[in-house]
């Protein structure tokens, strides 16, 4: 159990985080469009940490706030022009006050304000302004353990509280029907006691709910910085901001959309003169939006910028040994997601590498998402991430292999059919006529290492993930229904084809199947040439 000390400084933390996230979403905001309001927002932010500081007796933190409140200060009032050489040197401020602010909390921020946060500050001061400082903030210890917080409407607490008291007198009345009733009435209590039910498991999904606002507008500052170090020219439009979604998936989508918006400016957009060149505007435009579709989030990143060179693509892709004479301009365009392939000419600080796209599908599969990538040559590109809104529990789909029941996600499941008569008890995987198409498929049996006798009748669960589809032959098809997700002990994660656990309704532990690795195995197996 945390101390009073320990849950004040978990309070800071907290607290701190938003403040500097609404101090450079501020700042970035006030140099797009200047206005007074909105500099009042990151004035009254400095004003709120330098109390919280001093609150705590973090005299290195507070004398550095109260040094950059200085400068907001006569910004407002006017003695200072708005530069933006000064609002960079004011992001930088913002990196230094985190660096600090982390300092503070884990007891090893020193007594001095170190060189660097010194320098800095003499220079938010001087009045013209020579030079920028590196933002590395001196006097961050390393990465300390983070207890993950959540702000909650007061008014979701008092309904699930509501719900609770309700389902224990239900829980009450069947155990009294059960003792003196007869089994109508028990029925009847049961059914209302499991609407009880899902109605607090509804409650609950939606306090970890959070819009995607705040994670959207971290990358404002990323565009800013690109396009500044590249000499290019963007602005980045946010759209969907309100839409929400669990709050686990936040941070799975952080890398991913952090790596899609560093290729879309260094590897979309052109430069200014290009631009022009082709007819358009100096300035290019980013959009990043979120949207709902059937228990799904959908996040698009698009760009006005060059698209995808597809003879670049090509020539690359034979660098790497793959015959590309007959592939379309969709097959082209999945090459990007391969590692070590890069289009650029050079390798840079932002990419060269050919592991960003990599590192972005990789990231979304990791959430039992997709990623779809469409692109128009000259025209730009658009990059889709569609993911589930919730890590927390899936609809899944129940299949038996041997003595085990595994479990599918349901919106991987596209449809089930019987094995051909001549194809049972027949080792290995192969090819399947799907309706005039070709059909890999796979032995989960073979592939898990199930034990057991093989049925008589096995069936051919379709499964489609990415554009791609596969067939997984099973002994048994259960159904679906609702799954709580667990995540797998660490001794486990490796095992090849699972992604998680889940309880079973008799109580037995279930292992949910990794979808994209089984048709990336049904394909292998199906090859040429492979066993």
């Amino acid at each position: 159990m945390q101390n009073a000390h320990e849950l004040i400084i978990e309070s800071f933390r907290t607290e701190t985080e938003e403040l500097f996230a609404e101090m450079e979403a501020g700042l970035l905001s006030f140099e797009a469009h200047p206005r007074e309001e909105v500099l009042q927002t990151v004035f009254r932010g400095a004003h709120t940490l330098k109390g919280l500081a001093m609150s705590l007796r973090f005299p290195t933190l507070t004398d550095f706030v109260h040094g950059v409140e200085d400068v907001l200060e006569a910004l407002l009032e006017r003695r200072r022009l708005a530069t933006g050489e000064l609002v960079t040197l004011l992001l930088c401020a913002v990196d230094h006050l985190r660096g600090l602010a982390t300092a503070a909390v884990s007891g090893s921020g020193e007594e001095r304000m170190p060189a660097g946060a010194q320098r800095l500050l003499e220079q938010l001061r001087a009045p013209g302004l020579t030079g920028l400082v590196p933002v590395g903030a001196e006097g961050a210890p390393e990465e300390i353990r983070r207890v993950r917080t959540l702000r909650v409407d007061v008014e979701k607490l008092d309904r699930i509280a509501n719900l609770t008291g309700e389902l224990s007198i239900a829980r009450g009345r069947l155990t009294q029907v059960l003792a003196k009733g007869s089994a109508g009435e028990a029925l009847v209590v049961h059914l209302e006691a499991e609407r009880l039910h899902l109605e607090l498991q509804e409650e609950v999904n939606r306090v970890r709910m959070v819009p995607m606002g705040p994670l959207f507008r971290q990358n404002l500052r990323a565009v800013r910085e690109l396009i500044g170090a590249q000499h290019k020219r963007a602005r980045l439009v946010l759209e969907g901001e309100d839409v929400e979604v669990d709050t686990s998936m936040v941070e799975g989508l952080r890398e991913p959309l952090l790596h899609l918006v560093r290729n879309a400016v260094d590897h979309g957009l052109e430069t200014p003169e290009a631009r022009r060149e082709a007819g358009k505007e100096a300035s290019g435009r980013l959009v990043l939006r979120a949207l709902h579709e059937p228990g799904m989030l959908v996040v698009q990143l698009s760009d006005d910028g060059r698209g995808l060179r597809y003879e670049r693509l090509r020539e690359k892709a034979r660098a790497l040994g793959r015959d590309t004479e007959r592939m379309t301009e969709e097959e082209l365009a999945e090459l990007v997601f391969l590692p070590g392939l890069s289009t650029a000419e050079t390798v840079t600080e932002v990419s060269g590498r050919g592991m960003g796209m990599d590192v972005v599908r990789r990231g979304v599969e990791a959430l039992r998402g997709t990623v779809t990538l469409l692109s128009e040559e000259g025209r730009g590109t658009t990059v889709t991430l569609r993911v589930p809104l919730t890590l927390a529990s899936i609809q899944g789909f129940a299949i038996g292999i041997g003595e085990e029941t595994y479990v599918l996600p349901l919106e991987t499941v596209q449809e089930c059919l019987e094995l051909p008569a001549e194809l049972r008890g027949q080792p290995g995987g192969g090819v399947l006529n799907l309706r005039g198409q070709a059909l890999p498929y796979l032995r989960l049996s073979e592939v898990l290492g199930a034990q057991g006798s093989r049925a008589e009748r096995e069936s051919v669960v379709v499964v489609g993930h990415g554009g791609g589809l596969a067939g997984l032959v099973v002994d048994e098809l259960y159904g679906e229904g609702q799954r709580v997700l667990k995540p797998l002990d660490r001794l486990f994660r490796s095992l090849p084809g699972v992604s998680g656990s889940t309880l079973l309704d008799d109580g037995r532990v279930g292992l949910v199947l990794d979808v994209p690795s089984l048709l990336k195995e049904a394909v292998q197996r199906a090859e040429p040439g492979r066993a």
